[in-house]
């Protein structure tokens, strides 16, 4: 059985009407059309919610919208099956999920990872072919798109209930992939935090573990068994001049009655679309993403380039805690004393605060949640 599992998938404006026309040679080209026809399943990330409705939610972030007359291009590229456990699966509220659910069932195309409750959102999805039985684990980090026990939404990674799942589900099937939809975007490495939660997820059952949120294809490692692919890059996310953005990786997933393989093909966009990338291009991404692949072996790498990271998003942050108008003042006069200033308002004593309620678990739950009720109040 041959498997192709692709990431972030998202018909936009520069596209619709190839997708709502089927028009497949258009959204694939020849021969990346010819590969997809030639796989048993096909799975994907479905990014955005597919509704004509216009309900956006209160979040940070762009709120995505997909037609819902572009579903027959989604279901004509041969998608089997979808994962909705992502971060804008929500952008248009219950209205927005509900709908996604119907079209995806009128055009024949299964789903999971989201849900009106809980239980409905954690259910996996098994595959049963040839004697061999495939279960996938969707899951999303927490985002605005998490379901709860009073609203819809995404099944997210719960180290309390995932890990579980994952057991649970290997008991009942040969083989299991998780789809966790987290990590840094634009960052292609893992940080700590991401390989300790994959290699647990390894350790639970699941054979193959793929990240799928970074935007960027990223590295891999082989754990107690299983292969974890730390960024798949996107599938098809529209026009972006962003260059991590343009290229990707479809996995092929091998799988027989005595053993499983995982084979890395390469994509890139072309326009508002997708193509299968080019040899030299290919060479390129696999190139990278073998360097990397080897630079994470390394002791200690995977901690020393996230330290290094960090400190290039100190600023994003702190504009984050300030808030975005008195953060865009206080830049400017931090530029005008030559950068000194930061260092006199945001002391270490400051910093010292801010990660004890960031990383202590009653400081952060409770400031998470006396923020979530100001947003509340100004709703109401």
């Amino acid at each position: 059985m041959e498997i192709l599992i692709g990431a972030d998938l998202v018909p936009t404006q520069f596209n619709w009407e190839a997708f709502a026309g089927a028009d497949t040679l258009s959204i694939l080209g020849q021969e990346l059309r010819e590969l997809m026809e030639k796989a048993d399943f096909r799975v994907f990330n479905l990014e955005a919610p597919l509704t004509d409705g216009d309900t956006p939610i209160a979040k940070c972030g762009p709120r995505l919208r997909i037609p819902t007359r572009t579903a027959p291009g989604l279901r004509a590229m041969g998608v089997d099956l979808v994962t909705l456990a992502n971060n804008h699966i929500l952008d248009h509220g219950e209205a927005g999920l509900r709908s996604t659910i119907s079209t995806l069932e009128r055009v024949g195309i299964s789903w999971m990872g989201a849900g009106m409750t809980p239980r409905e959102a954690a259910k996996p999805f098994i595959l049963e072919r040839d004697g061999i039985r495939v279960g996938f684990y969707p899951c999303a980090e927490h985002e605005f798109s998490i379901v709860t026990e009073n609203s819809p939404g995404a099944n997210p990674f719960d180290p309390m209930w995932s890990l579980d799942h994952i057991r649970e589900l290997k008991q009942q099937c040969d083989y299991v992939a998780v789809l966790y939809h987290g990590g840094r975007e634009k960052y292609r490495y893992p940080s700590p935090e991401l390989q300790r939660v994959c290699r647990r997820i390894a350790d639970k059952g699941a054979d193959l573990v793929l990240c799928q949120h970074s935007h960027c294809v990223g590295c891999r490692e082989e754990w107690n068994g299983s292969t974890i692919v730390y960024g798949q890059g996107n599938f098809l996310l529209g026009k972006s001049s962003v260059e991590a953005y343009q290229t990707g990786m479809l996995v092929k997933w091998i799988l027989s009655s005595r053993e499983s393989r995982v084979e890395y093909i390469p994509v890139e966009k072309s326009g508002a679309y997708v193509r299968l990338a080019g040899e030299e291009k290919a060479v390129q991404i696999l190139g990278g993403f073998h360097k990397r692949s080897e630079e994470i072996r390394k002791p200690g790498f995977v901690e020393d380039a996230y330290t290094r990271h960090a400190r290039e998003s100190v600023l994003e942050y702190y504009g984050r805690s300030l808030g975005r108008r008195r953060y865009m003042v206080f830049r400017a006069l931090n530029l005008l004393c030559g950068g000194r200033l930061r260092e006199k308002c945001y002391t270490d004593a400051d910093a010292l605060a801010l990660i004890n309620t960031l990383t202590c678990e009653p400081h952060r739950e409770l400031y998470a949640s006396a923020l979530r009720s100001q947003v509340q109040k100004q709703e109401k």
